[in-house]
């Protein structure tokens, strides 16, 4: 048997062999909340038990250092979720007991077993709105709690903003480039991270302005309708039990009368010619085409002479670059549907750091990894609804002619106000994303918004700098 000092081995103690064996079912579910987190966060919750420093009030702020390349901007997301878990933080008996049969934590204090036993998420929150452009260094979130609290709920609250913010973002770049008019539909399901990523990525993409999504219990879960066309193995399968891609599409007709036809499977300007024929005959009715390959403008600027009354939604890896492009080109295309590119690529690097305790401010002095000391507020400034920069300042400092971002969410364990519709906030993604400057929201070398950090918090970092 290990030792409890080598618990990060390698050749640490399995799971058999500490009575417990492999479970096939790695879902997630709203009860496994609290054991979803690294282990230092475990171990640092012992640790401040151990010294007496459990219950000492902390604020940790969660923010990004940085934007990802060619990126003028972020928009936040994921706060749902983050306040759902905050809601059923807790640990069973069962959860405890594993965690005791690690054998890791057999130096914890007697009390650190108690609070798990009864602890809930006692804190407060202070978020920006999801929907909400923001910059680096701005916090996206607050949290203030008893220390352990805190600590524990780093892990979970940094992954379901972090990667909701990406897509978010991302969507709010499509909606942008694409223009209001263009259908733009969320098909990521298969390229993302996770299933639970899928069901949080349809969500972050139409609460960022998406139409709808064909994750079918993402959309039954957000009150949507699903969208979607076919694949081109339904093409390949009926034309050859039937004879011809005619049949195939006919046959699909039968049951989804004018359904969106894929007609890329062979000959795409063929099917075209086809399908305009029995239009101009009356034998069917047609709400779109779908292209998935081949040269997209080319195409669709063809089945557009040959079906100019049915819409055109191209799709296979497009991203904000591409559409720009294909627009730029002339293409003839009224919707798109985005899928890899949308719910995966450079990552949201968000972090959470201790920024007080107990009142009393502290930093990390870390090179190239410096945080900015004490609780903070994002003061917004605008010219006729156009924003113009940022003031970064302390929470207790005077609004001035800016608008607080940060607002209060979660008190004492509690929401304050209800889940909001994602309709809401995607009309609230729009308003930000149109408030920006063209400068900010430009595909290449976008120029961030300026972020001033108010005289306060600049005498604050050098006081505790100093210290």
């Amino acid at each position: 048997m290990s030792t409890a000092t080598d618990w990060n081995s390698p050749h640490a103690d399995n799971l058999q062999d500490m009575g417990r064996r492999e479970s096939a079912d790695l879902g997630l579910y709203p009860e496994d909340y609290s054991l979803l987190t690294d282990l230092y966060q475990l171990t640092m919750a012992a640790c401040y038990t151990g010294e007496g420093l459990e219950d000492r009030r902390a604020s940790f702020e969660l923010f990004v250092r940085r934007l990802p390349d060619n990126f003028g901007y972020l928009i936040a997301m994921g706060l749902a979720q983050a306040l759902d878990y905050l809601e059923q933080f807790h640990f069973c008996a069962d959860q405890i007991a594993a965690l005791q049969a690690t054998g890791i934590f057999t130096e914890a204090p007697e009390r650190f077993w108690t609070l798990l036993e009864k602890g809930r998420f006692t804190g407060d929150v202070w978020a920006v709105q999801e929907g909400v452009a923001v910059f680096p260094n701005e916090p996206l979130l607050r949290v203030e709690a008893p220390l352990w609290q805190a600590q524990l709920v780093e892990t979970y609250l940094l992954n379901a903003l972090n990667y909701q913010t990406l897509i978010a973002t991302r969507a709010a770049r499509l909606r942008d480039v694409a223009g209001p008019g263009a259908t733009l539909l969320e098909f990521g399901t298969r390229r993302a991270f996770s299933p639970q990523a899928s069901l949080w990525a349809a969500r972050a993409a139409l609460a960022a302005g998406l139409d709808a999504t064909s994750n079918v219990l993402a959309a039954m879960k957000l009150g949507r309708k699903p969208a979607g066309t076919m694949a081109h193995s339904l093409v390949m399968a009926l034309t050859a039990t039937s004879g011809s891609e005619g049949q195939a599409f006919r046959a699909f007709h039968h049951y989804f009368p004018g359904g969106p036809l894929l007609i890329d499977t062979y000959d795409t300007i063929e099917a075209a010619r086809m399908l305009a024929q029995r239009l101009q005959a009356g034998e069917i009715e047609l709400r779109g085409v779908r292209l998935d390959s081949g040269d997209l403008v080319k195409l669709s600027q063809e089945v557009r002479a040959l079906l100019p009354g049915v819409p055109i939604l191209a799709s296979g890896d497009l991203d904000e670059w591409e559409i720009s492009r294909l627009l730029g080109a002339g293409a003839c295309i009224d919707g798109y549907g985005l899928g890899t590119k949308l719910v995966t690529g450079q990552p949201v690097n968000g972090v959470y750091k201790l920024v007080e305790l107990d009142g009393m401010p502290v930093m990390k002095q870390s090179a190239g990894k410096v945080s900015y000391p004490g609780r903070k507020q994002i003061f917004r400034q605008k010219d006729r609804q156009q924003a113009v920069g940022d003031r970064l300042g302390l929470a207790t400092e005077e609004a001035g002619a800016g608008e607080p971002l940060l607002q209060l969410v979660f008190k004492q364990g509690k929401r304050v106000q209800p889940p909001e519709p994602l309709e809401a906030i995607a009309e609230r993604t729009a308003a930000s994303v149109a408030s920006l400057p063209y400068e900010t929201r430009q595909l290449v070398s976008p120029a961030q918004l300026p972020v001033e950090l108010s005289a306060e918090l600049r005498a604050l970092a050098q006081q505790t700098q100093s210290q």
